[in-house]
């Protein structure tokens, strides 16, 4: 499956200081991203709990849940292979930047456009990353596990936008959608590459 920065939509890509600084650090990639896992299970749980009424979504997003909390599981076992602890979550400036630009105050329908975007954005920003992991490590079973795990994440970036315009008219979809993608690369932009960090 090729994946790319155009049809993953994303204007930026990641700093290539990033893909070097994170072989070297794997260990700490690999905690991160188990928190990653379990964050992008709970958005899912999230959007669930807050528009049970949009049953599609509900239906959709459900098996996701279980998914994603399959990769948590499935990352923590690459940890206990290499005889590293979970250890304590840290702080995603990327996800927090992202999450500021959810329009709460306004219409309910906006809200609900702005988080079904958001994490259509980080999976698709995971995607990226996941893909740029796959193609550089040396270890050949990490290669493999993010490249399965790239194929899903693109699958569920798609999943995300597919939702937003089952419940929001496609032009004003695509438009929040251009604005989201141009304030992520703002972001991108603004975040020194860590090796301790997925995004």
């Amino acid at each position: 499956m090729a994946t790319s920065l155009t049809t993953l939509g994303l204007e930026l890509p990641t700093d290539p200081r990033w893909t070097d600084i994170a072989a070297m650090q794997i260990g700490d990639i690999l905690i991160d991203h188990a928190y990653c896992e379990q964050k992008a299970a709970s958005s899912c749980i999230s959007l669930i709990v807050h528009y049970p009424e949009k049953s599609q979504m509900v239906e959709t997003l459900t098996p996701i849940v279980a998914e994603e909390w399959g990769h948590f599981q499935r990352v923590l076992k690459e940890l206990k292979k290499r005889n590293i602890p979970l250890g304590r979550q840290r702080k995603d400036e990327y996800v927090g930047q992202l999450m500021q630009l959810v329009r709460n105050k306004g219409d309910y329908e906006e809200a609900l456009l702005d988080r079904l975007l958001i994490c259509g954005l980080i999976e698709a920003r995971s995607c990226e990353r996941f893909k740029l992991l796959s193609e550089s490590l040396d270890d050949e079973s990490l290669q493999k596990f993010y490249r399965e795990l790239m194929i899903s994440e693109a699958g569920h970036y798609r999943t995300f936008i597919e939702l937003a315009e089952t419940y929001v008219p496609e032009p004003k979809v695509r438009q929040r959608w251009k604005e989201l993608l141009h304030a992520e690369a703002e972001i991108m932009k603004s975040l020194t590459p860590r090796g301790d960090r997925l995004h």
